[in-house]
């Protein structure tokens, strides 16, 4: 390697755009890639370069994605927008298997007074006044050491620049070069990716999903581990309940695991929430409940020839959940049950959905319990929760499997919110008259009954609704009630889903 003499470095003619891209990233692996057999690790590579082209593309069509068995580079074209750049940076941040990546600019590999002056180009203004080091990786063959080029390129960034000196430990900035055979990468910027494996190289999973903090985190989770995951959603509340779910699936999808088309499916569950409510006794309703979503998931699951379950369930997060009641529940299936968060705190994967940018749309999402029970056992025995399941008609449940919908993730319908919401607390036509319906569970209107003096209060449990709403008098207006406004809300939107439009919701003073 020829070194010449500094004086150079300010004297000869260069073009800083000479035979560079404008903008280049270097994708580094994560590090459980690169302990890969040779084989996997191949695998691995593959797979995340072309889920990065996949999911880069969209972005921009001109983007390139290169394989280089230790890195992966993606290049824009030249003059590409800051916005589109941007872009591009925040899509890296969120493919699984990239464990960082470095915005560089790119020289053809000189002489180290050719290093000097490419490095200058690009950090001469941002050392001003700071202590640095210089770091350099290197791989192929050169007549010179990192060593030599950590040395020779300080000593021309402190002498050529207003830094404060250098700093071998602790400095202030780090100047980071990466020559790699014929080509000198100066590194602009590190910024961290999600971890984990490309996804699509591990197994498939149908992953159960609520809208809430755990069944987003718990699928959050899969796809960093490489993990293609499809949705299935038990939808208790109408039209209204699956669009706030189908919101955040969509994000976390399209944020995390677009490089895959995955489809989402939506199991209408009320008609086995009024059956449970009617036949089985309280304190096993929610056992019971768990038990048919995962008979019905796993149905889904052979259907799509998907061999796992994935749900959001942790260890005595409520009663459903001790160890006896888990046990119950897998019973009723033979697929695999993962269960990512099975020991995480609460408080920590609520700051996992803030991280991911899931806790937003949880925190709006209705907390829809399908049964309530006032003394759940939190140790049922498992001859006693079959024998709570003996007056169950199973046709109810084989109904709600059949009447499933599948929908292509990138494909799904849903109307917002605001337009489900726009007439639910409109004043009721002034020619009809309105009657309160109490859509509480029995045992709740019963410890605490609504009684509305000169107004007519109708008992029809929110299981029951649906059913019967139909045969009621279609000239009387009617507010739905409950505690909390919740369930009243949800179940009015699902009728007027239906086509209703004689039903609104009842606000207690």
């Amino acid at each position: 390697m020829k070194l010449a003499g500094r004086t150079a470095i300010l004297t000869r003619p260069h073009d800083p755009t000479e035979d560079r891209n404008l903008m280049l990233y270097t994708i580094k692996l994560h590090p459980e890639i690169t302990i890969k057999t040779k084989p996997v690790r191949q695998l691995m590579t593959k797979s995340l370069a072309q889920n990065t082209r996949n999911v880069l593309r969209r972005i921009h069509p001109d983007v390139t994605v290169r394989n280089d068995w230790d890195s992966i580079l993606v290049r824009t074209p030249d003059a590409t927008e800051d916005r589109i750049n941007e872009a591009i940076e925040e899509a890296l941040e969120c493919i699984p298997g990239i464990a960082f990546y470095n915005a560089v600019v790119d020289f053809p590999l000189g002489d180290f007074d050719d290093m000097v002056r490419d490095t200058l180009s690009v950090w001469r203004e941002d050392l001003a006044g700071k202590t640095f080091c210089v770091r350099v990786k290197r791989s192929g063959h050169h007549d010179f050491s990192s060593v030599d080029a950590e040395r020779y390129v300080g000593g021309g960034l402190n002498k050529f620049t207003d830094a404060a000196g250098v700093r071998l430990k602790h400095p202030e900035v780090e100047v980071k070069l990466e020559i790699k055979r014929n080509r000198v990468y100066v590194v602009k910027q590190r910024r961290r990716g999600m971890g984990g494996y490309p996804l699509g190289t591990q197994e498939t999973v149908l992953s159960l999903v609520s809208g809430g903090f755990d069944s987003t985190v718990a699928a959050y989770q899969m796809l960093r581990r490489g993990v293609k995951s499809h949705f299935l959603f038990f939808n208790l509340g109408g039209a209204a309940h699956e669009n706030g779910v189908k919101e955040v699936i969509y994000y976390l999808w399209k944020k995390f695991g677009s490089s895959h088309k995955v489809n989402f499916v939506s199991v209408p569950f009320e008609g086995v929430v009024e059956e449970i409510l009617s036949k089985v006794e309280d304190r096993y309703m929610g056992v019971v409940l768990k038990r048919m979503m995962m008979r019905a998931a796993e149905q889904v699951a052979t259907y799509q020839r998907i061999p796992a379950l994935v749900t959001g369930e942790a260890i005595a997060q409520v009663s459903s959940q001790t160890l006896p009641n888990l046990s119950h529940i897998d019973d009723v299936t033979d697929s695999l049950v993962i269960r990512p968060l099975i020991v995480t705190d609460k408080p920590e994967i609520i700051d996992i959905a803030r991280n991911i940018g899931t806790a937003t749309f949880a925190e709006r999402m209705p907390e829809y319990c399908g049964v309530i029970s006032r003394k759940p056992n939190a140790a049922c025995k498992r001859v006693d929760v079959e024998a709570a399941e003996t007056d169950f008609d199973w046709a109810v449940l084989e109904q709600a499997v059949e009447a499933a919908k599948t929908e292509a993730i990138d494909e799904m319908t849903w109307v917002s919110q605001d337009d489900l919401e726009a007439d639910l607390d409109a004043p009721a036509d002034s020619d009809r008259p309105v009657t309160v319906i109490d859509v509480r569970h029995p045992t709740e209107a019963e410890v605490s009954p609504l009684e509305l003096a000169g107004q007519e209060v109708l008992q029809i449990p929110f299981y029951s609704l649906n059913r019967r709403f139909g045969g009621l008098d279609p000239d009387v207006h009617y507010l739905l009630y409950c505690d909390k406004g919740v369930m009243s809300k949800l179940h009015a939107l699902h009728l007027k889903d239906a086509g209703f439009d004689n039903v609104g919701v009842y606000h207690r003073d």
